[in-house]
């Protein structure tokens, strides 16, 4: 006797709406290496995570209409961003410390090819990108969105999800705080070439047939690599504290 696979539609809704929702979020987070393989790859990533999901596909009893089916498409999409922009503004954090970093220690001035856009940009800013996915698969920040990923299924089925202000609100501070927390990381390093800029320039008015600017330049570059390597061993703690603060602005933006 011969076995047949049937899909219901109320199965085949539930993939599509839980692809739409794991998706969405591959949109903001930028993983090393996810943006720069080909778009097959990517797919098959997506559609991975969503059929590791299937245990918690929501149910779709009744066969939407177009217009309903569309409005459930986007309040998935609008879900699946909303995850992804809670891990992508800690992301992004570091990479406005280590902007910040770069223009001032004069490593703006040295550009390398972006792994995952393959466009030039600073030294430093693709350094905290790197190290900032990394990091995501090292302390298990990957596990967690799924865990997110599945709790939203079940707190909110296909075509019930609400956006409230609480969530919206959350999400907005954690877009505030990417700034903070990047003029926090590079505050150091700041402070310390402002003083160099001080001492020199001090230098220069007790003597000025010093040639400071041949100097300037390489002692600054050297004293900001410098601290940048003792900085490094707080990324990592750095990088977790605003990871919790992204987990729970996730799971006030799922919470029912």
């Amino acid at each position: 006797m011969r076995g047949e696979l049937v899909l219901s539609v109320s199965t085949l809704l539930g993939f599509v709406l839980t692809l739409i929702r794991v998706g969405g979020v591959f949109i903001f987070v930028p993983l090393p290496g996810v943006t720069a393989v080909l778009s097959p790859a990517r797919v098959i990533l997506s559609l991975g995570i969503t059929i590791a999901l299937f245990p918690v596909w929501p149910q779709v009893i009744n066969a939407p209409s177009a217009g309903l089916f569309l409005m459930w498409v986007l309040a998935e999409a609008g879900l699946g961003i909303g995850i992804g922009l809670t891990v992508g503004f800690v992301i992004e954090s570091l990479a406005v410390g280590a902007q910040v970093m770069g223009l001032q220690a004069g490593y703006g001035f040295a550009t390398i090819v972006d792994p995952n856009t393959q466009a030039d940009t600073t030294v430093l800013v693709t350094f905290s990108q790197v190290a900032a996915g990394l990091l995501f698969f090292s302390t298990g920040i990957d596990r967690e969105v799924l865990r997110v990923f599945a709790r939203s299924l079940e707190t909110w089925p296909a075509g019930t999800f609400v956006l409230t202000r609480e969530a919206a609100g959350q999400v907005l501070s954690l877009g505030s705080s990417m700034f903070s927390t990047g003029l926090r990381l590079a505050l150091p390093i700041v402070a310390i070439l402002v003083m160099v800029d001080i001492s020199l320039a001090l230098l220069g008015r007790v003597n000025a047939q010093l040639q400071l600017l041949t100097i300037a330049f390489p002692l600054k570059m050297m004293i900001g690599l410098a601290v940048l390597g003792w900085l490094t061993l707080l990324i990592p703690t750095l990088y977790h504290a605003g990871m919790n603060s992204s987990l729970a602005a996730m799971r006030g933006l799922v919470a029912r």
